[in-house]
């Protein structure tokens, strides 16, 4: 098993190389100029604006700026913003928390929603429960993120004026009342976040299960005198977890780079918003360093996948 993920390793490196050419070379040869906010300002005289230039590299073909970056990347270094003039690193890390408060604990809710309500759905597949989930869960993934959001903020801040439209930012968690604050303006994009992925997920688990209720293991569990409760949760339910467990590793990276249309649409100052400005600024190590930290994090997440396959499954076998 340690050889195969060792494979993995290595096969993902030369991946991650090109993917990040690939971007790097897609954002140097589109339209738009980094210094294009000094050159707006006309106290900032054409000569400093092409010392500027120099400094930051930009003078020079963009195969060589690429090298550079990568070389510094190899060394824990994301370059510098050219618009917030502080290193990448540093402006990922402020913006950070507010997307991991909203995207990470709205994706943490709709695997605690989605899973145990998927499998109580297949077990009971002709319920009226049951159909009450699918209706739910099919309204979950056909609403657009950005009309969820707007129905919230239409009902809940201007018609009952109970939950604040604009997320604030700058609000400092030092009290039981800022605490208080924190949640309520939460409550809307942590909900339609989570009535999206939770939707998703729970058709998944739904799936799976009765996929797998039915197969010759439940059946011989079952005859064994097992406990109906243990033959779904140990034996069915395991199963039934491979596919769902593929989901959670395509979606979990998205956690880092944030919910762009939500984050928009609540004035979220979050890795979504930061990536939205950098690009409209042609900011590129901000873009690069954002993009770059997503390929990792697709990789590490489809190698964590492939460890729970063999945990789930027994008769996985990596060779």
């Amino acid at each position: 098993m340690l050889n195969h993920f060792i494979r993995k390793v290595l096969y993902a490196i030369p991946s991650l190389i090109g993917i990040s050419f690939i971007i790097f070379a897609i954002l140097a040869l589109a339209p738009g100029d980094p210094m294009s906010e000094f050159g707006a300002n006309p106290d900032v005289p054409a000569e400093v604006r092409e010392n500027i230039k120099k400094q930051l590299g930009l003078d020079q073909p963009w195969p060589v700026r690429y090298v550079k970056w990568a070389s510094t990347v190899v060394r824990g270094d994301l370059g510098f913003s050219f618009a917030a003039k502080i290193p990448v690193t540093q402006l990922i890390g402020q913006r950070l928390p507010q997307t991991m408060m909203v995207v990470g604990v709205a994706y943490l809710l709709s695997l605690l929603i989605a899973i145990p309500v998927g499998v109580l759905s297949a077990v009971k597949p002709r319920s009226l429960a049951s159909h009450a989930v699918s209706l739910l869960t099919m309204v979950g993934i056909s609403l657009p993120t950005f009309l969820t959001g707007i129905i919230l903020i239409l009902i809940f801040s201007v018609e009952l004026g109970v939950l604040p439209m604009i997320y604030d930012t700058n609000l400092k968690l030092t009290s039981a009342e800022a605490w208080g604050k924190q949640i309520k303006q939460s409550i809307m994009p942590i909900a339609v976040l989570a009535l999206f992925n939770a939707g998703a997920m729970t058709r998944f688990m739904r799936s799976a299960m009765l996929d797998n209720l039915p197969a010759d293991y439940v059946r011989t569990a079952r005859a064994k005198g097992l406990s109906e409760w243990t033959v779904i949760v140990k034996h069915a339910l395991r199963n039934s977890l491979i596919p769902v467990v593929t989901l959670i590793a395509v979606n979990l990276p998205a956690v880092f780079t944030g919910a762009i249309i939500t984050e928009q649409i609540f004035r979220v100052n979050g890795i979504g918003e930061l990536l939205v400005s950098s690009i409209q600024r042609s900011d590129t190590p901000v873009v690069m360093g954002v993009v770059f930290i997503y390929a990792v994090l697709v990789v590490g997440s489809q190698l964590i996948a492939d460890a729970a396959y063999g945990l789930l499954d027994p008769r996985i076998k990596f060779s």
